[in-house]
């Protein structure tokens, strides 16, 4: 098929998207922060808003619209304005209403529905001047700007690096859910990773703003 790239291409897109998906990042630390707090379903809502995030992105970056933004030096520098604001929003609940098992939480837990955590992952990654920077950089290294089937290679890329993103993050939610059963033993070390959660969102946010579109 014309729009599926041939199979050298294939796997060195694949071995970059697996080292790229484990590393850590705010949506990472989202998924796990919202199923530490909130159980696997949340979790995985916010894992599905930030892969929802991914194929938007691919899309922005076969139509030009990413690069219009990074082109112009307002429209980047409120995107990174949006973004760490958001980042520093997502640590202020992490702190006042992270965490389920928290001790000041005598009438139990304040639910999250999934359509807000679908939403809150779609957030991260889409607010993420570093996001956009990257899948500007990253697609186009494996199609030829010359190929004439080049958007539908970049959409099937788009779609290839959720679909291998998948079998790397849903562990790790995964593995959160079973601490968080853990942790209801001890609430001051919910309280401790609550506050962790807050510090690493901050520490991101002031990442993005150090952001440069180049």
């Amino acid at each position: 098929m014309s729009f599926i790239p041939d199979t050298t291409t294939l796997i060195q897109f694949a071995i970059a998207t697996v080292i790229l998906a484990i590393t850590p990042g705010p949506d990472m630390t989202l998924f796990v922060s919202r199923t530490l707090s909130h159980g696997r379903a949340t979790g995985f809502a916010s894992m599905a808003g930030a892969l929802c995030g991914t194929l938007i992105h691919t899309t922005l970056v076969v139509v030009g619209i990413s690069a219009l933004i990074v082109a112009s030096p307002a429209a980047f520098f409120a995107l990174k304005i949006f973004g760490a604001a958001y980042l520093v929003f997502l640590a202020w609940q992490a702190i006042t209403r992270g965490s389920a098992f928290s001790p000041e939480k005598k009438t139990g837990p304040r639910k999250i529905s999934l359509f807000r955590s679908w939403a809150a992952g779609l957030g991260v990654n889409l607010l993420n001047p570093k996001i956009i920077l990257f899948f500007m950089t990253f697609l186009p290294q494996f199609v030829s700007a010359h190929d004439p089937n080049a958007p539908g290679k970049l959409f099937f890329l788009g779609a290839m690096f959720v679909v291998l993103s998948i079998p790397v993050t849903a562990p790790m939610v995964l593995a959160a859910e079973k601490f968080s059963a853990a942790m209801k033993a001890s609430p001051r070390v919910t309280r401790v990773v609550d506050y962790l959660f807050a510090g690493v969102f901050s520490a991101f946010a002031l990442k993005i703003l150090t952001a440069q579109a180049k």
